[in-house]
Parts: C-alpha cells; structure tokens; sequence
C-alpha cells in the first residue's frame, strides 16, 4: 500500500492518527447489538524453510452455509520484508490489513527505516485489541504474521488470537475453520531447512485436506482458474506465486492422491 498523497494544507505530516483519518481508515464498530452473520475467511498456514517463509491461503469466503465469494485475497504483502494472512470477518480484515499496511509505511517514511519484525508483530497485536469490541458482534479477526528478519537472517511467523495475544512459532502456524486439518499434515510433513519446493508443496497440501474436510475452506479449482494464494518471504522480499505455477504443483498433488488410490 503507498502512502496517499495530499495538499500542503491537508498534509497529515507525522501525525499517524490524521492520516489515518483523512485516508478513510475509520475507527471499528463498537460491538453493541445483535451478532452479525458476514462473509468469513478461511483458511491460512504459514510455515519456516531454509531461505524464509511460505505463507498461503485458499480462496473461499462463505456466509453461513453459503459461498460468498470464490476469489477472495487473504495474503497480503504487509510491506517488503513480511506478510499477513487473514481468516475471519473479511470485510474487518481487509479493514485491518490496510491500516497495517499504512501504520509500516508511515513509519518507515518518518524514521527512514523498516520498523523491527518484532515492532510490526506488536502493532498488529495492537489492532487485534482495538478491534475487540467489534469482534463480540461476529467481527472476529484472527491473522497469521510472517516475515524474514533481517537481525536474525531467518523467516518467523507470528499467532494471534483474538484479544492481540501474540505467539511466535518456530516451525508453523495456521488460523480459520480448517486449521485443526491444515495443522496435522504440517505436523506430519514439516522438516526443518526444507527448501522452497518442500515447503509450497507442503502449504498447497494442507489448505488441499483442509479443504477436503471443511467446507469453508477452498479446494483448488481448475475449470475456474482459483488457485490458493501462496507467498514466499525471504531476504529479497515478498514474492507471489504465479497462478500457472500453482496450477502445476496442484495437479501434480492430485494426480499423487489419484495413484495412491485416493479420491481428488
């Protein structure tokens, strides 16, 4: 996201509060009244290898037992070095991803430099807090953070849960409906210094059997094009995959199924 560009006489300067205001970046509901029924997403995994991290997410959001939308993003580029995904209340989180996007740039713009991996955690905690109150009307909103620290020179990712709690996960993390499914095949395969191949075949696999077992969650759709979002982050920066590159790995995972004599 860049930063929007103003008059000398609207010109927010430094001061973020203003300029989050005057980009239209309003304040959340309060969460009074009734529970909301809104489009929700899921499902996200994040995971370490060798250069950095993969961080992916199927395409599906759904209103209750409907499908509201096929196409949706839930993996963002938070700024050039670190991601987020999102699964919950889609509209908040979208929400919530931009002000994130505009708090890292701001910074970076006044103290000319990339605030710590550590910092943008913390202010991503701090927005999960903010939006507390909305998130007791069904606005909940439960991302995963991952991002490549260039003090460590590794990838790390970040849990949230929905009062700004933050855990960071050395191996991988997941969020939404499927993540118990999603988890189990990280469990199984994950194996530390994995290359990037291992690591976006073992993403694709699990949002695969997540999807497999809970219909929130997206399978790969080749008749339409929709394949997950799947992003590496590295010391050279955020990376998205191109969709014929996914469209490859997932056939090659459902052809595998087929010849272990498992249906696709």
């Amino acid at each position: 996201m860049n930063l929007p560009i103003f008059s000398t006489t609207e010109d927010p300067g430094p001061d973020f509060a203003r300029l989050a205001e005057q980009a239209g970046l309003v304040a959340q509901p309060t969460g009074d009244g009734d529970v909301l029924d809104l489009p929700h997403g899921t499902t996200c995994v994040a995971l370490r290898y060798a250069d950095g991290v993969v961080i992916a997410g199927d395409r599906r959001a759904t209103s209750g037992n409907l499908i509201s939308y096929r196409t949706m993003q839930k993996v963002f580029p938070s700024d050039r070095h670190s991601a987020v995904a999102i699964a919950g209340a889609a509209g908040t989180a979208v929400e919530m991803v931009r002000l994130f996007q505009l708090q890292l740039e701001h910074y970076e713009k006044v103290e000319g430099k990339q605030l710590s991996l550590d910092g943008k955690a913390r202010q991503l905690s701090q927005l999960l807090r903010q939006n507390l109150p909305a998130a007791r009307a069904g606005m909940v909103v439960v991302p995963l953070f991952a991002g490549f620290d260039h003090r460590t020179e590794q990838g790390r990712l970040f849990q949230f849960d929905v009062s700004g709690g933050t855990y960071e996960e050395l191996e991988y993390g997941v969020t939404g409906s499927g993540s118990i499914h999603a988890s189990t095949v990280l469990k199984l395969g994950y194996r530390e210094g994995q290359d990037r191949d291992a690591a976006v075949d073992l993403a694709i696999q699990a949002l695969y059997v997540a999807a497999d077992e809970d219909s929130a969650t997206g399978l790969p759709d080749f008749l339409r094009g929709l394949f997950p979002v799947v992003a590496t982050v590295t010391a050279d920066g955020y990376d998205q995959l191109e969709d014929a590159e996914l469209r490859e790995r997932s056939q090659a995972l459902v052809d595998e199924l087929v010849d272990r004599g498992m249906p696709s």
